[in-house]
């Protein structure tokens, strides 16, 4: 039991330290390491981990030498500077594992997270270089390194580590290299391989988020995410910072006199987030509002004390919800799964592909 409680307490803390960067987070300049417990040992996740019998192996397609995915670097549009950089794939892959997840990970969740993002750029390279867009002035996507968005440097990322810059980089880069040549396929196509930090325990289907049915982004369960720190969260507003955040977004907004109506939710998805919402005189998204209050995802509850004339807002959740949950995966590979079985899971019905 003791080993199993200290687990959980060092996903909670390393959970903590996660720096979804889609979200515009920032990693914490001093991480601890909570990554002394062998890889594969079952570190104390509530319930038993899965027999490894249980699922069969995951099928792996090889690709041909001359494959078109084989790109040996990345444009990035530095969104800081206004430049374009550019990366080799290897560099790319490494900076966006160190970018998006904290040393303490286990080593299977940083693989599915460096094969995710070595298919997402897969996937806006081929898509840029048939179809280009012009704010992107010639690059394959946008990312920050100089704030540790989407993508840093080596050593911008050695620094936020200090004294454990070396061990830190080792295993995020061993990680990261093991699986360089993975990608994700869907019909043959690199997919949007869509990430976020935590779902509410079922993650969200594309069609809901974007407005287009993905076959591979389609809700799934995600258990661990239910235990993440990041699973919920709670802020507050006055009735006068929530109407000046809603009609600076929402046009012809009439909230009315009670703030207590202001905000009534209408429908939500399978998942659980909220779909539609009623706004004053208006109908809008979860999505929307989320956005509008910089809401950590679109699954909330509203509640308003009329004496202290406040807001609470709570969330649920961390991001989008679709796709890969990082929380999740580092759940997953905790009970045992690799990145194979991880990455299998949340994208669903796809092909992973190795580049010869």
């Amino acid at each position: 039991m003791r080993p199993r409680i200290l687990a959980v307490l060092s996903f909670l803390l390393a959970a903590l330290l996660l720096p979804p960067l889609a979200l515009g987070k920032i990693p914490a300049l001093s991480l601890p390491d909570f990554s002394t417990q062998p890889d594969g040992e079952d570190l104390g996740w509530i319930g038993e981990p899965p027999s490894s019998s249980a699922a069969a192996p995951v099928e792996e397609v090889m690709l041909p030498a001359d494959s078109p995915l084989d790109i040996p670097d990345f444009h990035i549009l530095n969104t800081a500077t206004g430049q374009v950089e550019t990366v080799p794939v290897r560099d790319y892959v490494r900076g966006a594992v160190a970018a998006e997840l904290p040393a303490s990970f286990h080593a299977e969740a940083m693989k599915a997270q460096a094969v995710a993002a070595h298919t997402w750029a897969l996937h806006c390279a081929l898509t840029q270089r048939q179809n280009p867009d012009p704010a992107l002035k010639g690059a394959d996507f946008s990312a920050d390194p100089d704030h540790l968005k989407g993508w840093a440097r080596a050593a911008d990322i050695k620094a936020t580590y200090g004294n454990m810059a070396d061990e830190y980089w080792d295993k995020i880069t061993t990680a990261a290299d093991s699986v360089m040549d993975y990608v994700l396929l869907y019909e043959g196509e690199p997919i949007q391989a869509v990430y976020h930090s935590c779902s509410i325990g079922v993650t969200e289907s594309a069609e809901h988020v974007w407005q287009t049915a993905v076959p591979y982004l389609v809700p799934v369960q995600s258990e661990g995410d239910r235990l993440a720190p990041a699973a919920e969260a709670e802020v507050s507003f006055s009735s006068d910072e929530l109407r000046d955040r809603l009609t600076a977004v929402f046009d012809g907004l009439v909230l009315g006199e009670n703030p207590a109506l202001w905000l009534s939710p209408v429908s939500y998805t399978d998942s659980g987030y909220i779909l539609e919402i009623k706004v004053g005189n208006r109908t809008v998204t979860g999505k929307e509002v989320r956005s509008a209050l910089d809401l950590r995802s679109a699954s909330f509850t509203i509640a308003y004390d009329s004496g202290t004339d406040r807001f609470t807002i709570r969330t649920q959740g961390y991001g989008h919800g679709v796709g890969l949950s990082q929380y999740g995966a580092d759940y997953m590979a905790r009970q045992g799964a690799d990145f194979r079985k991880i990455l299998t899971h949340y994208y669903t019905g796809v092909e992973l592909a190795l580049l010869d």
